[in-house]
């Protein structure tokens, strides 16, 4: 034990000082509370602190021991529950590398898929365009020429290019097999339009026949007939065009002949070359013949009315018969062009 001598107060006053303001401090001081009963009270409290805590524990020890347990089960639990998740992990990566194997698949039969459909799809049209129907050669070869016979004619046209332009075709077993039933039906078809070309142009001939519906409502109605044989018949088109040609000859030549004929009689005498200072005893040509010399010669070459006709250049010839039972004259000038312009629109006609 250290004797009274031993112990230093010195800082004691300051210590207690600057203690004053602690509530505790001061409450020790002014009670005049020794400091070792302070301290011994306060472990007291402590111990009895202790004591309740532990009887607290004891009390608790069920409940705590019960915890324990559930969370011993519940990591047992956690434990399943990883195991069966990494399960599933697993199995799910082999799913994910069996989707992975499956969409390749899927990919090269889509592209398989993709590469019939186009076989398929040549492979059809190849069929259809060298194939020779029943129907068609029953058409070609016995029916008449009508839209139907036309519409097998284009057919039959199409096929033709096609074994002669593809040069696939032309080593194809199939072209073998078809050729000879083609060529049968182009001999037939040619043979078969050329009559009927033939028959239209002898009604061209007849009399009194109207060239201008005939052409319309039945050769223009017909003229793949001339495109057909330009392409696979070209001696048989030469012919056809041969005759065509001779026929639209003497036809137009005999109209025109007729229609100048008819002209001549409408013609209104104004001048002729023997009003001229310089007077030929014969003469000939279109719309001429000899009359009497005019009394006025001042008038032989003044224009009069005659010049109206630069703002009747585009009207429709004159008709000789209706113009005839009208008993109307017409100035050379007037003829000239009527005459010139049914020249010129049956020319545009017959090109177009």
């Amino acid at each position: 034990m250290m004797c009274s001598e031993d112990i230093s107060l010195e800082g004691l006053e300051e210590e207690l000082e600057e203690c004053k303001n602690d509530d505790v401090v001061a409450n020790i001081l002014s009670e005049g509370m020794k400091l070792r009963e302070y301290t011994k009270g306060v472990e007291n409290n402590l111990r009895q602190v202790e004591l309740d805590s532990i009887q607290e524990y004891i009390k608790e020890s069920d409940n705590l021991v019960s915890l324990h347990d559930q969370i011993h089960d519940c990591d047992i639990i956690l434990s399943q529950m990883e195991a069966l998740l990494s399960g599933f992990q697993t199995e799910i990566g082999s799913i994910s590398s069996d989707i992975k194997i499956l969409q390749e698949k899927s990919m090269d039969m889509g592209l398989r898929l993709k590469n019939r459909k186009v076989a398929e799809s040549k492979l059809s049209k190849f069929v259809e365009d060298i194939i020779v129907p029943p129907r068609m050669i029953d058409i070609v070869t016995d029916g008449e020429v009508n839209d139907e016979y036309m519409r097998t004619l284009e057919i039959l046209s199409k096929k033709l290019k096609f074994v002669e332009v593809d040069p696939m075709v032309k080593t194809s077993q199939a072209l073998k097999d078809v050729q000879p039933e083609l060529e049968k039906l182009r001999q037939k078809a040619v043979s078969k339009v050329f009559d009927f070309m033939v028959q239209k142009l002898y009604a061209l001939r007849k009399p009194k026949t109207n060239i201008q519906i005939l052409q319309q409502s039945v050769l223009l109605k017909y003229k793949f007939i001339i495109s057909f044989l330009k392409e696979h018949g070209k001696e048989v088109y030469l012919e056809v065009r041969g005759a065509y040609i001779d026929t639209m000859n003497k036809v137009l030549s005999a109209q025109f002949r007729a229609y100048i004929q008819a002209l001549e009689k409408l013609q209104l005498d104004i001048a002729t070359s023997s009003d001229l200072i310089g007077v030929e005893t014969r003469s000939s040509g279109l719309f001429s013949r000899g009359r009497e010399p005019l009394k006025n010669r001042s008038a032989v070459f003044a224009l009069g009315e005659r010049i109206n006709i630069l703002k009747e250049i585009e009207e429709p010839p004159l008709i000789p018969h209706i113009a005839e039972a009208s008993s109307k004259k017409y100035p050379y000038e007037v003829l000239f062009r009527s005459l010139h312009k049914l020249l010129l629109d049956t020319a545009s006609s017959e090109y177009s």
